[in-house]
């Protein structure tokens, strides 16, 4: 008889494959036609091919950071989750994304004359405030108890949630015009990344995060018991729930820093995968990577093309789906 883990398999194999076809197809579409075949000869110089300049250079680093992202956000959303037991947790819950927010905004408004200098800074800078986020909330929380309460890490990063966002508010309300509005569009999610830099500086930090998700899934699904019943089967409970939180955490900071605080993929992903192939999450999370990074860069490809040549922000389509989505959970769920 196969088991129910094996069954999931063939399901985890088709998101990868996903992610797989959407990397590889996304860059050949776009407001501007290019061919598969030109993008690859080799007759004529890389210099004087406009289909692969298109292909590389325009369209594939934007390509590789909506999959990178999408697969951070939807693994993190999943563990999340399960750390606090809430099937509405998402990525942005403990304040991380504003902290990186504001980290950002302090940059682009206030980061110097040269707008170029200031986007140079951007993504450090976000995941700096990132960072401090989940410091002080971890600090918070282990200040109040000896252990690690999921309850007083939920109560103060929904607190330190809002007070970043008060003071992205007031960063904004300080801004001129053109930086009003570069803020804003990051603050909707901007992957309009023209070069890899910004996808290799984020890779050791998503690496780290990504292998310790693959030590997570057992601890996960005893933790989902309770923390005593997870203890008496041999999980170490404290060391299980500050890996969570630190690798998610991670995850979260790195993609903000790339893409923007993108919202919803956190928390569609996962339950769409857990309607697929139940609650496993030796199962859900490494299938929530694949289809988190498929999702996104299809969600990107929508933002880019169906407006063309103007390009939406990627987070009003992802709001556009989840909204309805999350609130069709809040409804299921009560």
């Amino acid at each position: 008889m196969t088991s129910p883990l094996r069954r999931g398999y063939p399901a985890i194999a088709l998101c990868f494959g996903a992610m797989v076809v959407a990397v590889i197809a996304s860059p050949l579409v776009g407001s501007t036609t290019i061919q598969f075949s030109r993008v690859f000869s080799t007759s004529m110089p890389f210099a004087d091919n406009v289909d692969a300049q298109i292909f590389f250079i325009a369209r594939l680093p934007r390509v590789l950071a909506s999959a990178l992202v999408g697969a951070a956000l939807a693994a993190a959303g999943v563990v999340f989750q399960a750390l606090l037991r809430n099937p509405l947790a998402t990525p942005f819950t403990l304040g991380i994304s504003a902290g990186a927010a504001l980290g950002a905004m302090l940059v682009l408004t206030f980061g110097g004359v040269f707008a170029a200098a200031a986007w140079a800074t951007v993504p450090l800078a976000s995941f700096l405030g990132a960072a401090g986020a989940v410091f002080v909330v971890y600090l918070l929380t282990v200040a109040r108890h000896r252990g690690f309460s999921t309850h007083v890490l939920l109560l103060a990063g929904v607190t330190l949630n809002s007070l970043f966002s008060a003071l992205i508010l007031m960063v904004q309300y300080f801004a001129d015009m053109t930086r009003a509005v570069q803020t804003m569009r990051w603050l909707l999610g901007d992957l309009d990344i023209a070069s890899y830099a910004p996808i290799l500086a984020a890779l050791p930090l998503l690496v780290l995060a990504f292998g310790i998700f693959l030590w997570l899934p057992r601890s996960l699904n005893l933790l989902a018991l309770g923390e005593d019943q997870a203890a008496s089967r041999g999980v170490d409970v404290l060391r299980t729930q500050r890996l969570a939180f630190v690798s998610a955490s991670l995850a979260t900071g790195a993609a903000v820093s790339i893409g923007g605080p993108i919202g919803f993929v956190g928390i569609v992903v996962p339950h769409m995968v857990r309607l697929l192939i139940g609650a496993d999450h030796r199962l859900v999370l490494p299938a929530s990577l694949g289809f988190g990074a498929a999702f996104l860069v299809g969600c990107d490809l929508i933002a880019r093309t169906v407006m063309a040549p103007v390009e939406l922000p990627v987070g009003i389509v992802t709001a556009l789906i989840g909204g309805p989505f999350f609130l069709w959970l809040l409804v299921r769920s009560t």
